[in-house]
């Protein structure tokens, strides 16, 4: 006597040839809206149910079993895990912040002159510039540097040159006539 799942594949295999026999048939005369339609005789209903033994029932079990075990568990350590990365209290990048701006020291105000000397010649390069770069530039604390901006540039606050400052039209005298944009 064969085994019950062999009786089933064979089952399974004839009901499988019989409808994709239907499917190449009837391909050719499908309805006109697009929609696949199926006709045919049954030849034979079968009912398949496993034989309940030993055997079976071990296979539920186990798949019971499978499907109730948790994908992801937690497990207590023994002892510490050292090869992971310990916590540092400061990076090298922050010791080496911190040891340039020691270095800078706290920016101190310049003569207003003179700082308006290094805004000219950093305008002379290029026409817009962000606070945070004059900043650099001039060494200067970013309220003594807006105020003395406000004497000599404007402040767009419209696109395409939107926080930046730019010179004022009186002080735009750039080398030999041309803009800044026209140079490059």
């Amino acid at each position: 006597m064969k085994p019950w799942w062999v009786v089933m594949l064979e089952m399974l295999f004839y009901i499988l040839t019989v409808m994709s026999s239907l499917f190449i048939a009837d391909e050719a005369g499908s309805s006109s809206n697009g929609a696949l339609s199926l006709e045919g005789k049954v030849a034979h209903r079968v009912d398949c149910r496993p034989v309940g033994g030993e055997n079976y029932m071990k296979l539920k079990k186990l798949q019971v079993l499978d499907a109730m075990t948790p994908m992801r568990t937690t497990m207590q350590l023994h002892r510490a895990v050292t090869n992971n990365y310990k916590p540092v209290s400061n990076h090298a990048n922050n010791l080496e912040v911190e040891r340039r701006k020691k270095e800078d020291g706290k920016r101190s105000r310049a003569d207003p002159e003179k700082v308006q000397e290094m805004l000219f010649s950093a305008f002379e390069k290029h026409q817009y510039y962000n606070i945070k770069d004059l900043v650099e530039i001039t060494k200067q604390p970013i309220q003594y540097l807006k105020e003395v901006l406000k004497e000599i540039a404007t402040y767009n606050l419209k696109a395409p040159h939107k926080n930046t400052w730019e010179l004022k039209p009186e002080y735009r005298h750039y080398k030999g006539g041309e803009t800044p944009m026209e140079q490059s």
